[in-house]
């Protein structure tokens, strides 16, 4: 025998963050079934894409089909708030279109009809009811009335505060290619980082990646190939200002953020070469290898015969001279030091730069690394766009080479659609200073 309440029914609603919108996305709004509260709040705590999470009461296109919508859900669900003890407050929301004030108080006015029995209180209100009006989402053809109306109670709020809070343009230690705080979050949630886990980032850069993971929990460490940047030494990235300072590197990042104690270390190494011992090491691998645009892709090694020394003797002064890393050999020792290292269940993220028609055809290679897809997430660049043109480059692309081969003509594409562009925008130029004489 078994019973079951209600609220196991309620739908909720969550309003994702305008900048996070796909322009394929009808709406801002987003109806969640099968959940319940402590579900809806756990998401939210971790959510940098969402503003807020509500409790779905009633919706509908008119204010006539709202009202019918709210008188018809159970009011043993509506009581425990409404009562005449309980403090509350009714906010206006609208996406797309600014609403006068005197208008926002008509529409609380017009929700009379619901059964609130307690005090109104501004400031500091036991329960929050909003009312959510959608208006689109293009600002150039914004509709006189709503295209849908919700209300409900509010439930939480996202963490879009640690997008500020976290902001690169704020961060004591930064880069040309440092992530994105927003971006960072995002990827951190994508590895389901928790408490105690161990997060490793082979290509870690500046470590943005390493901030957001140790925000919530994880000890972090990481390598690079580049000694100044794991070193915090040579030129600034800075604006007016030309040489690091002495604190600047990873650990003075987690410092900032009261973190220091999650940083394990870094140190330099050559992500194509075996460091680990060959072991499940980490819960996650967390990671934006270098595509060759704004940072070079290279590793040790040479294509020339030179005298090695003899094995295990190093000398001190050694620098190891370094040849081109491709991006198809960058991503392939990606995914086998992944499928070595991650523990059972542990989740390997990463940026991976592609040529869009290309996109289909490169995922199930994981598969013959032991690993699965989960998720894929495009983030669109306009530079991409004109890529399509160039069918001279199509023999780059050819898979039979390796499951990531075609990556090797990504730099050749990106940069032939960006001349080109600037070419055709010079001719327009040339043309428009022409044509009045």
């Amino acid at each position: 025998m078994a019973a079951f309440s209600s609220r196991s029914c309620l739908q909720y609603l969550l309003h994702l963050a305008q900048d996070n919108l796909d322009f394929r996305l009808p709406s801002p709004f987003w109806c969640l079934d099968g959940l319940s509260e402590e579900d809806v709040r756990s998401i939210m705590a971790r959510s940098v894409c969402a503003k807020s999470a509500f409790e779905l009461w009633g919706h509908g296109q008119t204010l006539s089909e709202l009202r019918t919508s709210l008188l018809n859900f159970p009011s043993e669900i509506m009581s425990p708030f409404m009562h005449k003890d309980s403090t509350y407050r009714i906010n206006v929301y609208t996406f797309n279109k600014t609403l006068l004030f005197a208008d926002r108080i008509k529409r609380i006015d017009a929700l009379e009809y619901l059964p609130f029995e307690g005090t109104v209180s501004l400031k500091n209100p036991q329960h929050i009811f909003c009312l959510l009006e959608d208006y689109g989402t293009d600002p150039n053809n914004i509709p006189e009335d709503p295209n849908y109306i919700y209300f409900g109670r509010w439930i939480a709020d996202g963490q879009r505060d640690l997008i500020r809070s976290h902001s690169v343009k704020n961060r004591h230690f930064i880069g040309n290619t440092s992530m994105d705080a927003g971006l960072s979050f995002i990827m951190a949630n994508h590895a389901r980082v928790k408490q105690d886990d161990l997060v490793f980032d082979p290509f870690v850069g500046t470590g943005s990646l390493l901030v957001a993971c140790s925000h919530f929990g994880a000890y972090v460490c990481g390598t690079d190939i580049d000694y100044n940047t794991i070193h915090g030494k040579g030129r600034s990235s800075r604006k007016n200002q030309k040489w690091r300072g002495p604190d600047e590197n990873i650990r003075a990042n987690l410092r900032q953020y009261g973190i220091q104690k999650m940083y394990v270390d870094v140190m330099v190494s050559d992500a194509s070469k075996p460091v680990w011992r060959d072991a499940a090491l980490f819960d996650a691998i967390v990671t934006d290898p270098p595509y060759g645009i704004r940072e070079a892709t290279r590793r040790t090694g040479s294509h020339k015969d030179i005298a090695k020394p003899a094995e295990g003797v190093f000398e001190e002064s050694h620098v190891p001279v370094s040849q081109a890393y491709h991006l198809s050999d960058i991503f392939t020792d990606l995914l086998n030091f992944s499928a070595h290292h991650l523990v059972m269940g542990g989740r390997l993220v990463y940026w991976l730069p592609v040529y869009r028609p290309e996109l289909s055809a490169l995922f199930p290679h994981a598969a013959s690394f032991l690993l699965t897809i989960i998720s894929n997430q495009v983030q669109h660049s306009n530079l991409c766009v004109s890529f399509q043109e160039f069918d001279s480059l199509a023999h780059l692309s050819d898979p039979r080479f390796s499951a990531y081969q075609g990556h090797n003509a990504f730099r050749e594409k990106y940069f032939s659609g960006l001349n080109k562009k600037s070419t055709k925008e010079n001719n327009k130029s040339d043309v428009t200073e022409e044509e009045p004489l």
